[in-house]
């Protein structure tokens, strides 16, 4: 049986003007953007409809004024929402009242943003202990959760240093931490890591990736670089205008962008560096000796695809052969041909 998603939207809208409830309610279906925009209203999230799943992450991307941030403030309701429905583990918190949307963000979501929001007159691990004083856990609780979660993030050490006296990176790790210090089920991270230079960027989507290997929370991450996206995302939701274009993995994003906007975004990426040797998979074909690793990147596995003189190339999974990929289709995605696809 399915599980019941960790996050719904359903419908959703989130429109900017005069009486926008009113005018959602008369718009015509199928009104365009520019229509929208004609008539004096902004489409911030137009018509969205996505889950999100138990230990998932979900990436939402796009271009500045895609709607990427409005729609994750509409899933944490910072922002009131328009028309449609969100649901957290089946409940709908579309018209939750004020003292249950606190309750809800205390107990269930963490939030890191782009600005990291520190307390400058705060210690790293009283900025860390903040939201557990907020709730009134004592200050032994406090103190205990907090440099568990300081350790945690790399920061051991540094508990008694103010902001002032850390580097931007170890400003967004304390920010980390202290939305970790609640226990979340539900992560949101507004382009956390934009504001720092591309080595320290790189270091803390490491440490990111690190950090879900061992909570593996949900998490909706929002980024506008699509290589950022790439490498953390389970799935990808490219916006446009407020709506997604596409949401899906980032192998099949690659390999088979469903609009030109999204093309726009592959042209750059070096596909055999992204897709896995399972999304090749082809039903047809019959292969059983010496598997390549499903998760394995053609890249990964190109010496083998050059050498490699049958038509099909087996598959595993933990030891399982699940399938055979096509040699030509791998060769022709390590060689940068076109679009190879598996059809």
């Amino acid at each position: 049986m399915p599980q019941t998603p960790i996050i719904s939207c359903r419908n959703l809208w989130k429109l900017f003007g005069a009486n926008p409830e009113a005018y959602l309610t008369k718009m015509p279906p199928g009104h365009s953007y520019e229509q929208i925009l004609a008539d004096k209203y902004i489409a911030g999230v137009k018509d969205v409809s996505l889950d999100v799943h138990k230990g998932e992450i979900l990436v939402i991307m796009g271009l500045s004024g895609s709607g990427k941030s409005t729609l994750l403030r509409c899933m944490t309701r910072l922002h009131s929402i328009t028309g449609g429905a969100i649901l957290i583990e089946g409940q709908d918190i579309t018209n939750l009242e004020e003292r249950g949307l606190i309750e809800l963000r205390r107990s269930k979501m963490g939030m890191v943003f782009q600005s990291f929001g520190l307390l400058p007159h705060r210690t790293v691990l009283q900025n860390v202990a903040f939201p557990l004083e907020m709730r009134g856990q004592s200050k032994h609780d406090c103190r205990a959760r907090g440099l568990e979660m300081i350790k945690l993030v790399g920061l051991e050490g540094r508990e008694d240093y103010f902001p002032r006296e850390l580097s931007g990176g170890q400003q967004q790790r304390v920010g980390i931490a202290r939305s970790l210090a609640i226990e979340p089920d539900i992560w949101f991270l507004d382009e956390p890591f934009s504001a720092l230079d591309p080595l320290i960027r790189r270091e803390m989507q490491d440490e990111f990736l690190r950090l879900q290997a061992m909570l593996h929370k949900t998490i909706i991450f929002v980024t506008h670089d699509f290589n950022e996206a790439l490498r953390l995302a389970d799935r990808i939701a490219i916006m446009k205008e407020g709506a997604i274009e596409q949401c899906d993995t980032p192998d099949q994003i690659v390999l088979k962008p469903a609009t030109e906007y999204v093309s726009k975004f592959t042209e750059e990426v070096e596909k055999s560096r992204v897709i896995h040797a399972e999304t090749l998979i082809d039903p047809k074909l019959k292969a059983t000796r010496n598997p390549v690793a499903a998760h394995a990147t053609i890249h990964a596995i190109a010496q083998r695809i050059v050498e490699d003189d049958t038509a099909a190339i087996a598959v595993a999974r933990e030891g399982k052969i699940i399938g055979a990929m096509p040699r030509q289709a791998a060769f022709d995605i390590l060689m940068g041909r076109g679009d190879a696809q598996n059809n």
